[in-house]
């Protein structure tokens, strides 16, 4: 009978922890993106997994050319048109970081999935991470300069290649300053 009860208080146990696990920690950031004739926002929620923190990305926008875009999370949360070039390089404060856009690609902190636009020039993007936070630590988009997620013209190609190549997507179209709730 004792058996019994231990066991049953272990499976409680572990079924608490289970739901634990998929339960959000709370912080959440969105981004109103915005290019000429482009619009769109994208949202940040960070929520603990079975194997730790992740962040559930959504990304809509609508104006960018039908394709597949890249789209990356960069380091400065500064979004200046026309080039968003405030926005600088790559997110990527790793022991590997080079914040060179084609360098040390597809592996910086703030490489995503590229987006892919329908003929009508709309797009939905919904990713998991675990390459970013949203709350303290060195793996946090709320850094000193904040973070800025940008959408290029083209694909990202998801290689590494030599500096200014455009692999990871060339002209930087949209741009969006990532801001908590």
């Amino acid at each position: 009978m004792k058996f019994r009860l231990l066991a049953a208080a272990g499976l409680v146990a572990a079924a608490g922890a289970v739901a634990f696990a998929g339960a959000q920690s709370g912080a959440t950031a969105t981004a109103e993106i915005k290019g000429d004739k482009i619009s769109g926002t994208a949202t940040f929620a960070e929520r603990l997994s079975g194997t730790g923190t992740v962040v559930d990305v959504t990304v809509t926008v609508k104006g960018l050319a039908p394709g597949r875009h890249g789209v990356h999370l960069h380091a400065i949360g500064k979004c200046e048109p026309p080039a968003f070039t405030a926005a600088g390089g790559h997110f990527d404060p790793g022991p590997a970081g080079n914040t060179d856009p084609d360098a040390n690609h597809p592996y910086h902190t703030g490489d995503i999935p590229n987006l892919d636009v329908d003929k009508s020039g709309s797009g939905t993007m919904k990713i998991t991470t675990s390459r970013v936070t949203l709350s303290d630590g060195p793996l946090s988009l709320f850094d000193d300069d904040g973070t800025a997620i940008i959408i290029h013209a083209n694909p990202d190609q998801g290689i590494t290649g030599a500096p200014k190549s455009g692999v990871s997507g060339g002209p930087r179209v949209a741009c969006g300053v990532v801001t908590k709730k």
